[in-house]
């Protein structure tokens, strides 16, 4: 009874010490916890979410492009049309802009237009060569 009495004045001490353990025993194999890490400040906070969220933007992505391939290809063709017109209308604009250029331009496509006219349009057996001509290009293109 004595013996029991002794240790539970030993735990009672060594729990107002703040030790857990028994006297007498090896605490020394025990595993031990690692230190409390310190509290993060905002900025650390922000940082890691920061840098967890470049980690994962690939990811991000990759997933993003897969699951919208087709209009995501779509909406880049149309970009590139317009951006592509927008180009050759500056192109244009800045030739027509030269004096003797734009003048000349027009007589070449008045001419060019004039010799397609008298070759083509003006016999039916010219435009049945046409018709003929115009259905071949369009199976090579599209097929049979």
């Amino acid at each position: 009874m004595e013996t029991e009495q002794q240790q539970r004045e030993s735990i009672n001490a060594s729990l107002s010490q703040g030790t857990l353990a028994l006297e007498g025993t090896d605490t020394a194999n025990l595993p031990k916890l690692p230190p409390a890490p310190e509290p993060e400040s905002q900025w650390q906070q922000i940082s890691r979410q920061f840098s967890q969220f470049l980690e994962q933007l690939p990811e991000y992505l990759g997933s993003f492009f897969n699951n919208y391939k087709q209009p995501l290809t779509t909406v880049g063709l149309i970009l590139a049309a317009i951006v592509t017109a927008k180009i050759v209308l500056a192109v244009l604009a800045a030739i027509n802009d030269i004096p003797l250029l734009s003048p000349t331009f027009e007589l070449i496509g008045i001419g060019y237009a004039t010799w397609f006219t008298s070759r083509y349009l003006l016999k039916a057996s010219t435009r049945q060569e046409l018709a003929d001509e115009i259905q071949s290009l369009k199976n090579q293109f599209v097929g049979e």
